[in-house]
C-alpha cells in the first residue's frame, strides 16, 4: 500500500495515530493540573516504565494540556552530561521573563528574577560560566547548598506565578539520569512548594529504577508524587492501537495477522507500531495478513537491530556487553545477581561494579534487592542475536578470579 499515506509512527517520542489504553493517566493529570491551577493541593506526577512504552509521548500530550490551559510551562530532559541547575536555569528564566511582561510590575517577579541570578552566581563553578544579566538577592538562593538553593528559587518562582495568577508546570524527562544531590533537592523543592500552596507542579518521566531513586533521595518522596506505570499494553488496547489507525484508511487486518503482532511484540507500543509500519508497506491491500506480517517481522527486527537497539549497544563496553549476553542467556525476566556472574564464571562482587554502571546508562534495573532485569524490551533477544560467540572465548575480558568450588 502507498508508503506516503502509512499511519504507523515508529520513532523516538513520535505520538502514535491512536493512543490507546492510556485514557486513566491522562485524565489524573488532568485533575493534579486543574487542582494546581486553583490554587488546589495536588502529588506531582512521575510516569514510570520501560523503554519503548511511550512515557515522553504522555509527557509532551501534558505538556500540550498545561499550556492550553495557561500554565507557564516548561520541558527539559535530564541527562548525563549537564548537571540540573544548566537545564533548569534558561527555563527558568524564561518563566519568570513572561511573567514580567505581564500588564503591570510585580515586585514578586522582580524578586524572582533577582534570586534567579544568585542562583547563577552560586552554581556557576558547577556549571561554568553562564550570564543572563540578572541581578541578584544577597543572602537567597546563593549559599552553595543545592538542596537549599533550589528550594528557594522554586518557592520564588511560585510565589510569582501566584502573583500573576498563573501556575507553573515544569516537565523533566529521564529522571533517572538525576544524581542523587540533585533528584534530592529536586524533590526538596516541591516538597517546600506543596506546603506553602504555590501553583507550581513538576511532572517528569522515567525508568522503573527512577522510584526507588527518588525513595533513596528522601523518605518522602512517596508521598509527594504519585508515581503512573506506563506499561505494556493489553490485548484490548494493543488491537485498537492497531486497527484504528488503518481502519481510518479503509483498510483492516486479519484475526491471525493481528495475534501474530501481538505474540511478536508482546503490546509494546513502540514494537506495535513499527511491526504496523512494515505491515503497510509490505500489503497490496486489505486486510493485511498473516502472511505480510511473518514478512514485516523480518523488516522490523532488521529495523531495530540497526537502530533502537543498536543506538545502546554502542554506549556499551566490552565488559558490559559480555554482562548483559550473560543475563540474556539466562532468558527473559527477572534474574538473580548471582546467577548471572555465576554463568560469566566470576564472583558476584567483581561485576557488581559493571552492573553499577549499566543502572545508571539505563539499560538495567533493579526491581527487587538481588534481582536484574533489561530496561528495554526485547533487548535479551537483540544481545542473542548480536553477540553470537561463546562467552568464555578469547575476545572475552576476565572479570576477575573463578568463583571459588
Amino acid at each position: 500500500m502507498n508508503p506516503r499515506i502509512n499511519p504507523f509512527a515508529p520513532g523516538a517520542g513520535t505520538q502514535p495515530p491512536e493512543l490507546a489504553g492510556r485514557d486513566q493517566i491522562l485524565e489524573n493529570a488532568d485533575i493534579a493540573l486543574d487542582r494546581v491551577k486553583n490554587r488546589l493541593s495536588s502529588k506531582s506526577l512521575i510516569l514510570v516504565g520501560l523503554r519503548g512504552v511511550g512515557k515522553t509521548v504522555l509527557l509532551n500530550k501534558i505538556l500540550e494540556k498545561a499550556n492550553a490551559d495557561g500554565f507557564k510551562a516548561v520541558l527539559i530532559e535530564a541527562n548525563e552530561e549537564k548537571p540540573l541547575p544548566q537545564l533548569l536555569i534558561p527555563c527558568l528564566r524564561q518563566i519568570l521573563f513572561s511573567l514580567d511582561a505581564m500588564e503591570y510590575v510585580s515586585d514578586k517577579v522582580k524578586r524572582g528574577l533577582r534570586i534567579l541570578g544568585s542562583f547563577v552566581k552560586s552554581v556557576k563553578a558547577q556549571i561554568g560560566d553562564i550570564e543572563l544579566g540578572l541581578g541578584t538577592e544577597i543572602g537567597s538562593a546563593d549559599s552553595g547548598d543545592l538542596e537549599a538553593d533550589l528550594t528557594v528559587l522554586f518557592v520564588a518562582v511560585g510565589e510569582a506565578a501566584a502573583d500573576r495568577h498563573v501556575a507553573v508546570a515544569i516537565f523533566v524527562d529521564e529522571l533517572q539520569y538525576l544524581s542523587t544531590l540533585e533528584l534530592s533537592a529536586l524533590i526538596m523543592a516541591v516538597h517546600r512548594v506543596n506546603q506553602l500552596g504555590l501553583p507550581l507542579i513538576l511532572v517528569g518521566a522515567g525508568l522503573p529504577q527512577v522510584v526507588g531513586l527518588s525513595g533513596k533521595a528522601k523518605s518522602y518522596a512517596e508521598r509527594l508524587f504519585e508515581y503512573p506505570i506506563v506499561g505494556q499494553l493489553s490485548d484490548v488496547d494493543a488491537r485498537k492501537a492497531l486497527q484504528s489507525p488503518v481502519r481510518s484508511k479503509s483498510v483492516d487486518f486479519s484475526d491471525e495477522a493481528i495475534v501474530e503482532v501481538l505474540e511478536k511484540t508482546q503490546g509494546y507500543p513502540y514494537f506495535l507500531q513499527q511491526w504496523g509500519h512494515e505491515a503497510w508497506n509490505i500489503a497490496t491491500g486489505s486486510p493485511i495478513t498473516l502472511g505480510n506480517i511473518k514478512t514485516a517481522t523480518k523488516l522490523a527486527i532488521q529495523s531495530l537491530d540497526q537502530s533502537f537497539f543498536r543506538v545502546r549497544f554502542d554506549r556499551l563496553t566490552p565488559r558490559e556487553r559480555q554482562y548483559l549476553h550473560a543475563l540474556a542467556k539466562l532468558g527473559s525476566g527477572n534474574q538473580r545477581s548471582g546467577e548471572i556472574a555465576e554463568k560469566l564464571g566470576v564472583k558476584a562482587q567483581s561485576v557488581a561494579p559493571i552492573r553499577s554502571s549499566l543502572i545508571k546508562k539505563g539499560m538495567i534495573y533493579s526491581p527487587q534487592y538481588g534481582d536484574t532485569t533489561f530496561t528495554v524490551p526485547l533487548f535479551d533477544e537483540f544481545m542473542l542475536r548480536t553477540m553470537r560467540e561463546p562467552l568464555h572465548s578469547q575476545e572475552v575480558l576476565p572479570f576477575g578470579s573463578p568463583p571459588k568450588s
